[in-house]
């Protein structure tokens, strides 16, 4: 009979496991769709370059992904004509492969890890939320990676809250993203996330 309960008892952690990691997906789906639109609107305050607007994305994954077509045919084109006339004439061009820079592997401590990964402009920022124990920090970064703490008391009490779990995910974020800009001014870092964290919430007429 114990036997019986421990397995129905794993068996509803499982389903309940199961349910959490939907539920924080979804809120950091949203989350970093907030924070995309927030960084399009303030180009001046992204560590990533300009950003296009949602609408010119391909939404979750795909966002923000509009590379600079024109300016990279631009290049490629320029290049070999400066190349053929110090080289022999009919010759192909040298094309110089840029090396690709290794993106920082996301570290998952827990099963429990909620990883998504959403291009700004041209670089990819992940976001893993995942148990560091309550004494851990709430949010930290690593290269481009940012990390939230879902053992972190402040998280524990916004996440039962539907109406205040995104907005505290988005500060999360926001504030991980403003510190990218600038390390050495936390009072300039604390401006920007404040503006940031406005725009994502407040709604933009289109058109």
């Amino acid at each position: 009979m114990t036997k019986l309960i421990q397995e129905v008892d794993d068996i509803l952690k499982r389903l309940a496991s199961r349910k959490e990691k939907r539920r924080t997906s979804k809120a950091l789906k949203e989350a970093l769709q907030r924070v995309h639109r927030a960084l399009a609107l303030n180009p001046d305050l992204s560590p990533f370059g300009a950003i296009p607007l949602a609408g010119e994305g391909e939404g979750m994954g795909g966002a923000g992904v509009v590379p600079k077509k024109l300016d990279q045919k631009e290049e490629r084109e320029l290049q070999p004509a400066g190349e053929r006339r110090e080289g022999e004439e009919g010759q192909p061009p040298i094309t110089k492969k840029k090396p690709r820079k290794k993106s920082p592997k996301v570290k998952r401590l827990t099963p429990n890890a909620v990883v998504q990964r959403m291009k700004f402009g041209e670089t990819g920022v992940s976001v893993c939320v995942d148990d560091f124990g309550e004494d851990g920090p709430e949010s930290f970064t690593e290269g481009t990676v940012i990390y939230i703490n879902q053992q972190h008391p402040l998280y524990q009490r916004e996440a039962k809250k539907p109406e205040t779990y995104i907005l505290n995910v988005t500060r999360l974020i926001t504030q991980e993203i403003s510190l990218m800009k600038d390390t050495k001014n936390p009072r300039q870092a604390f401006t920007r996330q404040s503006k940031l964290l406005r725009d994502a919430f407040i709604e933009h007429p289109s058109g």
